[in-house]
């Protein structure tokens, strides 16, 4: 039976709808509407696969085979995606159905690659969520009537918290950030925009930080949890796949670096950087630049770059398995999805992308837990405690921001300075080992808070 329309009890944190901003919203999305399905045809381009499934972000066509009852956990991504997999195991384990949902075509794509078997059982379904229309909304949750939800990270839609809320569906955010600048974004739409984070059911904090600023909403259920990324398994394969290729570097005394999850831009710094280290002879052997950028639509834009500064370079994709790379390659270009295990497993040393020019940041964990040491820019908001206390425990180091942003020999002379000390490379990458493993046990405790909530559905 579809949870019915409740009074929420007065001692509940429920921020109730604003109804004015609420039916602006409702009216935006419906008039913008047809510029989502635009955007989609247009992403076309670089794959037809952006229209399949199109009736489920409207909340339709799920087929006769709808699983009620399942787990639902929303992972917009494939950094949410990834992040998500160790609660995603945890209740497979304990035989619960699991309702997948994305938002993005690569997010799906990566949940496909991580639960494939399970997915062909029927135990975990996979699907859109759908826009965030009222009627949209509700058809989603009529069709499929979870027992509870677990939004990942930073996901917060309005329509879907408050309906939720309204209904009485157990709604919580996980693994929940909150950088200053988001929080004074909120804040600028006064109640309207605190009351949204208050119709949570509850919100499971990384750290003090995220909490603290979730607080400052008027949030009262917050705790602090931990960072479930630090608990994300790495490919067993795909790491054992990276030290080989490893060994076939060291084996000709050649370093790898790898730029890891770059953003638009930043190639530029970093390819700069890599053509004076070379020209600089610092280093016997010339090492080698692993650049993975994060977007699979900018290879081929990337791909130019490389050729336009001058480098020698591979593409990944060129090769079946890791090849023996000629000492005339300067650069090989990461072109594949999920295999970062690989790549990090490879490298002596790691560039963070979204870091140098101000995106916030991509993730750290999964460099240090294959315990590589990582390079940080100055911009780190989305992994703020994560990078922190990297640096902290001597498994990551900062540059300075400021030359970054103008010319890169502040990353020239960081890489020149680390490629050729060994010890303390060696010291950081047991440093980033340590660091991985002390920081786990997200998944532990917000299954155990979960276990103390009460799901029963009027």
């Amino acid at each position: 039976m579809t949870p019915s329309l409740r009074r929420v009890p007065q001692d509940s944190q429920y921020g109730a709808r604003p109804k004015f901003w609420f039916a602006v919203y409702q009216l935006l999305w419906h008039f913008l509407l047809p510029l989502a399905f635009l955007r989609l045809a247009w992403r076309t381009r670089h794959s037809s696969e952006y229209l399949n499934h199109f009736a489920e972000r409207l909340g339709f066509a799920y087929g006769k085979s709808v699983t009620q009852g399942s787990v639902w956990i929303h992972a917009v991504s494939v950094g949410e995606t990834r992040a998500a997999q160790p609660l995603v195991d945890a209740y497979l384990a304990r035989g619960e159905k699991i309702l997948l949902t994305h938002m993005t075509l690569n997010g799906r794509r990566t949940g496909a690659a991580l639960f494939a078997k399970v997915i062909a059982t029927g135990q975990l379904r996979q699907v859109y969520l759908p826009y965030d229309l009222c009627w949209s909304v509700a058809n989603f949750i009529r069709a499929f009537k979870p027992k509870f939800g677990l939004f990942m990270e930073t996901e917060a839609w309005p329509t879907v918290v408050f309906y939720c809320a309204e209904i009485g569906l157990p709604l919580f955010l996980v693994n929940a950030r909150l950088s200053e600048r988001s929080a004074r974004r909120v804040n600028r739409f006064g109640n309207a925009g605190r009351s949204l984070f208050q119709a949570f059911s509850g919100i499971f904090a990384q750290t003090q930080f995220d909490a603290d600023r979730y607080r400052s909403l008027g949030v009262k259920k917050v705790e602090i949890m931990g960072n479930l990324k630090f608990d994300v398994p790495l490919d067993p394969d795909l790491v054992q796949q990276g030290k080989s290729w490893k060994q076939e570097l060291h084996s000709n005394q050649r370093l790898m670096v790898c730029a890891a999850s770059t953003r638009d831009g930043e190639e530029e710094i970093i390819l700069r950087a890599w053509k004076d280290l070379l020209l600089s002879n610092a280093v016997d052997v010339a090492p080698l630049l692993c650049l993975v950028p994060r977007h699979p639509e900018r290879f081929s834009e990337v791909a130019n770059q490389i050729q336009a500064a001058g480098l020698v370079f591979r593409c990944r994709s060129e090769w079946l398995e890791m090849p023996k790379v000629d000492i005339d390659v300067d650069v090989v270009l990461g072109d594949s999805m999920g295999e970062m295990p690989m790549y990090y497993s490879a490298a002596d040393l790691v560039v963070m992308g979204g870091s140098l020019l101000p995106f916030g940041g991509q993730n750290l964990i999964e460099a240090c837990a294959a315990g590589c040491p990582v390079l940080l820019g100055e911009h780190t908001y989305n992994f703020q405690q994560a990078a922190l206390d990297a640096i902290g425990m001597g498994a990551a180091k900062r540059l300075g921001g400021e030359l970054i942003m103008s010319e890169p020999i502040a990353l020239m002379d960081a890489l020149k300075e680390l490629l050729l000390n060994a010890a303390e490379l060696a010291k950081m990458s047991s440093a980033a080992s340590a660091y991985a493993i002390e920081h786990q046990g997200a998944t532990k405790k917000i299954l155990a808070a979960l276990e103390h909530q009460n799901f029963t559905l009027n």
